[in-house]
Formats: structure tokens, sequence, C-alpha cells
């Protein structure tokens, strides 16, 4: 359906996941420098954190567990037009409730499909980013080529001399990711660390506190770990600060991109080729790409699972860590 006029009241709908939001930010802000009032965003309020400083965000809608809890405060604010970049059943639920016109974008799920399933790619060479602005190409946008956004809070900055860090003199490592087969392995992270030259400062969640302390006892001289004790944001400012990152295909790679960061990427189950990759928009691309060559069950899902579904986590056990290591040391 196409928006007959300049909408005055947008809402955008985004759902899940950190690095899925962080990477519509060039929609809000293409929305946003356009004739528009107002620009609102609907999503978790567990991902509250990650657009609460986003200038192209005029308000947020935070829901709990499915976006029809806050439909009456939805309906209220009387919107224009709803660009839906979430696609899923529950996001045309809530438009057909809703009522309000709206657009989405190709999402390419058969063509994912047949990727994952037969190692067959028809995937076009289109990174999500442009993909989603298809569902505002009826509201005049303009891409400024600024890349991904990623605001952080006074009140979240890090202070790195608190932590015996300087700026751009350490190298960020990202532990955790949503899905296992994602992860890099604790062994694999021992032995990049160890060889890697000065500070690095761990980061992840909860989830990663106990694998961060153990690789801060095992390595005093060198790690500093940030697991569990940082939010999205403060993690986000110690990306900002960092010389480089070393990330699995993750929330936080898409934050090391926002910030135009040297990134090393470590593919596990998943593979650029899904579209989910660095995106720097005209920046200099500064992403350095690992994968296992030659495994025949990669890339096993679009998403990832708990467990690795052959039982050997090859994609992540078989990377070349001298490699890797030699381009930490050299970039």
């Amino acid at each position: 359906m196409q928006a007959k006029s300049t909408p005055k009241k947008i809402a955008v709908l985004r759902f899940s996941s950190i690095g899925d939001i962080v990477l519509i930010s060039p929609i809000l802000r293409a929305l946003q420098a356009i004739n528009t009032n107002e620009v609102h965003f609907v999503t978790k309020r567990a991902f509250a954190l990650v657009n609460l400083h986003n200038k192209s965000v005029t308000k947020q809608h935070l829901f709990d567990k499915d976006p029809r809890e806050i439909l009456d405060d939805l309906k209220a604010e009387s919107f224009d037009f709803v660009v839906d970049l979430q696609k899923n059943l529950r996001s045309r639920r809530l438009i057909r409730l809703w009522g309000v016109e709206s657009a989405t974008f190709p999402k390419l799920n058969v063509k994912k499909w047949v990727l994952v399933n037969f190692k067959m790619d028809f995937m076009p060479d289109v990174h999500i980013v442009d993909r989603y602005f298809e569902a505002v190409k009826t509201l005049a946008h303009k891409k400024d080529g600024s890349g991904l956004d990623m605001c952080i809070g006074q009140e979240n900055q890090m202070n790195l001399q608190d932590h015996g860090l300087e700026e751009r003199g350490f190298t960020a490592i990202v532990l955790g990711a949503a899905h296992y087969t994602k992860r890099i392995p604790l062994s694999i992270l021992e032995k990049i660390i160890h060889k890697i030259n000065g500070p690095v400062a761990l980061i992840g969640g909860p989830s990663e506190a106990t694998m961060g302390e153990d690789l801060r006892a095992k390595y005093a001289e060198k790690a500093i770990n940030f697991c569990g004790n940082t939010n999205i944001q403060q993690s986000a400012s110690l990306i900002a600060q960092s010389k480089q990152v070393l990330a699995a295909d993750t929330g936080m790679m898409h934050i090391a991109a926002a910030f135009h960061k040297k990134i090393v990427i470590l593919w596990g189950n998943t593979v650029p080729q899904l579209g989910m990759y660095p995106y720097y928009g005209d920046q200099e691309d500064r992403a350095h790409y690992f994968s296992v060559p030659d495994l025949s069950c990669r890339p096993c899902s679009k998403i990832g699972f708990d467990t690795c579904p052959k039982g050997h986590f090859d994609c992540m056990y078989k990377q070349d860590v001298d490699s890797i290591v030699e381009i930490l040391n050299t970039m």
C-alpha cells in the first residue's frame, strides 16, 4: 500500500535483536529528514536502550511479549503511516488490528531457506539495510551514505581510566551472541588472547560473565572483563573507544560498524550472503571476514542453534587462529 502524501506521523516496527535494531537506524534517519513531524519506534522493552538517545526517534513504544499489549496506546497516537521492518505474523496481525496504512520490505525467506537447506545461493548482493529502504520508497527518502547510528547517553559513557585502559589502545572482544552456533568458543578465544598484542576488553552479558572471568583469570596481565557488568550502551561506549573489535555475527558487530571500527569477524553457522554483514554506508568498509572453507554444512541456519546440528562445530573450532591474530596485530 502506498502513502498518498508525506505522512506527518510515522511508526516504525522492529521487534527483535540488538543488531536488527541498529540496522534500521538509516531508515529512521531518512524518515526524520523528510517533511515529517514525528518518527516513533515500536519494539520490545528489552531493547529500549538501543534507540534511547537516537535523535531520529521522537518516542519509543515498548511492549514485553506481544505488540498487541500496546495496541490501544498506538491507536491513540493517530499515526498516518506504519513502516513494518519486522514483517512476521505478529507485525501483520498488529497492523491489521491497528488499521493504519503501511509498507514493508522484501524479506527473501524462500531464497534464504534454499541457501540454508540446499547451499544454493540465489540471494541478491544487496545488504538488508538497502532492502529496508524498499519499505519507505514511496516517502521520497534519500540515503545519506552515513552508515549506522548508535547514540550513547552521557550517563553511559565509560571512563577508560577507571579500568586502566586508554582510548584506541585496546581490542574489544565480543564474547556473546544470541545463539551458540554464532559464538566464538572459549578455546579459540584463549588462543587469540594469548597471541594478541596489547590489552583486551571482554564484552558480553550476564550469560558470558563466567567465561569472561575465566579469561581474565588466565590472562590477567592483558584482559579486563566487562561481561555482565555493563548495559548495551556502556558496551557500545567501550567499542566506540577501542582500537579494533573481534566479534562473531552478533549485534555488537553492527554497533562496531556504526562507529566505523575495524572489525575482525569469525563467521560460524551463518554467512555474509544472508545480507547482514557490517554496513558502513558510503564509508570505507573496515571489516575482515574469517570462516572455515569447504564446510558442506555451512550455512546451517539463517539465525542459529543452541547446539551444532552435526555435533562437531567445525565452523568455529577450525578457525585459522594464526591468520586472525596476524590481522589483529597489524590493523
